[in-house]
């Protein structure tokens, strides 16, 4: 049998609903930074972020167990439409129409942008300031729309894997980047704000 370390989650998740306990600790270990960071944005509160994120890992935990997983996919990308339908439902209990309530400097300090970075200083000055002011105006964007970006360019997903994650279709998904760009690029207009990367 191949070594638990080396499979990919997908294998580790059939392995973990076939009985295999610690499949599931590496799939946690692996995972958990992801979904934590996603959740953590769209709700910008700590206590509810760790909270959701339990939530979402019992959710996880118990459709695996009842046999509600197959490897059609990416396994992170079901984890992650796992988490986004817990934080609806939370929205949902709260009665509150917005997504997510801007923080104090729209602090995103848990999500790396260290590719974004070069090795010389008066880049990285620039970059994080183009970073800064990207996170600004995303702020300003309908939910829907930031949502969209937050998992684009800061986790990395396909347009497929948002798709399916927020359940919309691809030309749902594409749409909403497409306004938030518009949105972004009228913001960065009417303020004068450069954001050409060094």
């Amino acid at each position: 049998m191949k070594n638990l370390a080396t499979m990919t989650d997908e294998e580790l998740a059939l392995c973990y609903m076939n009985g295999n306990n610690q499949a599931f600790d590496i799939l946690l270990a692996r995972n958990q930074s992801k979904i934590f960071s996603y959740i953590l944005y769209v709700v910008h509160n700590q206590d509810a972020a760790n909270d959701l994120f339990q939530e979402s890992f019992v959710k996880i935990i118990v459709k695996l167990k009842h046999g509600k997983y197959a490897p059609s996919g990416k396994f992170s990308s079901w984890c992650m439409r796992v988490a986004h339908n817990v934080i609806m439902d939370w929205y949902r209990e709260k009665k509150s129409e917005n997504i997510a309530e801007p923080t104090e400097g729209n602090d995103l300090s848990n999500i790396s942008h260290d590719m974004l970075l070069d090795s010389c200083v008066e880049s990285r000055f620039v970059n994080d300031q183009v970073l800064a002011d990207v996170k600004r105006m995303m702020e300003h964007l309908p939910t829907t729309q930031r949502e969209v970006v937050f998992m684009r360019f800061f986790q990395q997903m396909s347009f497929k894997e948002i798709a399916a994650t927020t359940n919309v279709s691809i030309n749902t998904a594409l749409g909403r980047m497409r306004y938030a760009l518009l949105n972004m690029r009228r913001m960065a207009r009417e303020h004068h704000v450069h954001l050409q990367m060094m």
